[in-house]
């Protein structure tokens, strides 16, 4: 090999990124032992940005375009450089491709429950989960503050670091919330405004932009989950006597699954004696009858004593059709 053509194959035509991986964040393009040939081709596509630094100073910025590389047209290179503006022999410089593409469907979620003091519950733990999506809008920012010379960088290297960041701002947000868990969860969407809003110059700090955030879901652990379904339930029934008769229902079709065990005897023992001091409250309840009321019924809701022929419950109105 002769010494010309040993210098030619150290210099570089055509300066391009394919992206042949979908992960990549940023890319250094290999340039040990190589320059760049004055004239030669640089290729930005659609979606990334080129960054050309020399001896550690961010020299040129190239959005998408085809562009010819020479002394002239890299001003703040050649500034750097102290190079005469007609200067044509070849350059060494450090190229970064920078993928602009928006990284979508991005997990996060707490690893372990948030402690919370709640205005109805007291302190609860809370869990949550849900995706979000971002994307590099300031490359000298994200080569300064993340990716730095590695030769490439990838969305799992900055995984964590985002979702710990969220988890820590959700932390910030609810600790001095006074919204009950209730309403929280029944208010997915504007949660995810507010926590958006506190992330995103977070995210602008790195050179990011996040363009989507979803909280999927905002739940208790199993262990207060059952007890906040007991209290919804003791709500919905009223008051004492509801509640034990919502307890029977939701045991029935247990025991009826099971008729000859021991659980459904026991819960066939529960519900009858259940219903028998029901009636025998509403019984003692209720005042004696004159010989001409003789003919009576119970109300099928409240076990109040009725006109046979009335089709409504005069204590609590229940429809007896």
């Amino acid at each position: 090999m002769s010494l010309r053509e040993f210098l030619v194959k150290q210099l570089i035509d055509v300066i391009q990124w394919t992206e042949t991986d979908d992960d990549v964040l940023a890319y250094r393009y290999p340039m040990q032992d190589m320059e760049i040939q004055n004239g030669g081709q640089l290729t930005v596509r659609d979606s990334q940005v080129a960054l050309f630094v020399n001896e550690g100073r961010i020299a040129d910025v190239f959005n998408p375009g085809l562009y010819t590389l020479t002394t002239r047209n890299l001003p703040l290179l050649t500034d750097l450089m102290n190079w005469d503006k007609g200067f044509e022999s070849p350059f060494k410089s450090d190229v970064y491709f920078f993928s602009t593409r928006l990284r979508m469907d991005q997990k996060w979620g707490t690893a372990t429950p948030i402690t919370i003091r709640d205005k109805e519950f007291g302190a609860v733990r809370l869990r949550g989960y849900g995706i979000y999506s971002y994307r590099i809008t300031d490359p000298k920012s994200f080569y300064g503050n993340v990716s730095g010379t590695r030769e490439a960088y990838y969305v799992s290297d900055l995984e964590g670091q985002l979702r710990n960041t969220i988890v820590a701002k959700m932390t910030d947000i609810f600790a001095p919330s006074e919204v009950a868990f209730v309403d929280m969860a029944a208010n997915q969407g504007m949660l995810a405004e507010k926590i958006s809003g506190e992330l995103k110059p977070v995210f602008a700090g790195l050179g990011l932009e996040l363009a989507q955030f979803v909280v999927e879901n905002v739940s208790l652990p199993d262990e207060l989950q059952q007890v906040l379904d007991q209290r919804i339930g003791a709500t919905m029934a009223g008051d004492l006597g509801r509640y034990t008769q919502f307890q029977t229902a939701q045991s029935l079709p247990v025991a009826a699954a099971n008729p000859g065990g021991a659980a459904g005897v026991g819960v066939g023992l529960g519900a009858g004696l259940t219903m028998a001091q029901t009636m025998m409250g509403a019984i003692k309840a209720a005042p004696a009858a004159p010989a001409a009321a003789a003919e009576s019924r119970f109300c099928i809701e409240c076990g109040q004593p009725m006109p046979t022929r009335a089709k409504f419950c005069p204590k609590c109105g229940k429809s007896q059709l």
